[in-house]
């Protein structure tokens, strides 16, 4: 694995390199980052990795200082995975203020995750566009436990015509159900006992909707409340269509039922496909 902190440097050892497969990170890597490196594996002739942690998609007061930065441990589970990593400094990334910005209609980024973290979508979108200008890949992947994320970026990349296919990586979990996240290592041990209940409730949900339920807002009511009742502080669970996260009809079947809440001073965020 080479690895560049320079986008000059990236793109002098990519040169003809077949088939690119871009993975974006923010670093502090799990099963769930490496799981897709290997789906890449096998989409590409070519695997590139990033890992930047992006100043632009955090809000005053959120976790932008401590977010955990493990770069040699991180290097060490990537070596047989990718080709080269890209990691440069925010300097190298936005040498100057980014003035020009990507902003996604609100009708995608204003709800659900948007609307409790306002610009956090303009702030993706932003350095997912510059990383694909300065890798020029022809596939990237992202995982589906960011699904809002992944409907952002697939919109984007559609209406500006990027040439790069995106695909969405399966959420990974830990044995007892607990979406993977970098995130997770803020949680007491307590709050980890407690987590796996936000991926029960939801499946609940899921249940109740393949049963044929179609009273989608009490599923929803129902599920916040259990979460308050076990401590939690949630944010939304929200039954969308999954095509692009809008309110669904009585008719609607592509559907997904996603959810934020906070646990502690940890914000988790899970979501599953009916």
């Amino acid at each position: 694995m080479h690895i560049h902190d320079t986008i000059a440097g990236l793109r002098g050892a990519r040169g003809r390199s077949g088939r690119v497969a871009l993975v974006p990170t923010m670093g502090n890597l799990h099963e769930g980052h490496i799981a897709l490196m290997k789906q890449a594996r096998e989409t590409a002739d070519t695997v590139i990795a990033t890992i930047f942690v992006n100043r632009l998609q955090f809000r005053p007061g959120e976790d932008f200082e401590k977010y955990p930065r493990t770069f040699e441990d991180d290097c060490e589970k990537l070596a047989t995975h990718v080709d080269h990593l890209f990691a440069p400094t925010e300097a190298e990334m936005y040498p100057q203020p980014q003035t020009y910005q990507i902003e996604p209609p609100p009708a995608q980024a204003g709800i659900l995750d948007g609307e409790f973290r306002p610009g956090h979508f303009r702030g993706v979108a932003t350095v997912v566009m510059k990383l694909f200008q300065i890798v020029q890949p022809d596939v990237a992947l992202f995982g589906k436990k960011d699904y809002q994320q992944l409907m952002v970026i697939r919109n984007m990349v559609r209406e500006f015509n990027v040439a790069v296919e995106i695909i969405g990586g399966e959420t990974v979990r830990a044995a007892d159900g607990l979406a993977l996240s970098s995130r997770n290592g803020y949680l007491s041990a307590a709050e980890r006992a407690e987590a796996p209940n936000l991926f029960r409730i939801l499946t609940k949900v899921i249940e109740a909707v393949r049963a044929g339920s179609r009273e989608l807002t009490m599923l929803e009511q129902r599920a916040m409340a259990e979460l308050q009742a076990r401590g939690w502080i949630p944010d939304y669970v929200a039954l969308r269509k999954k095509l692009d996260l809008q309110l669904p009809s009585a008719h609607d079947s592509g559907l997904v039922v996603l959810a934020a809440a906070r646990l502690g001073s940890t914000r988790l965020i899970d979501n599953l496909e009916v």
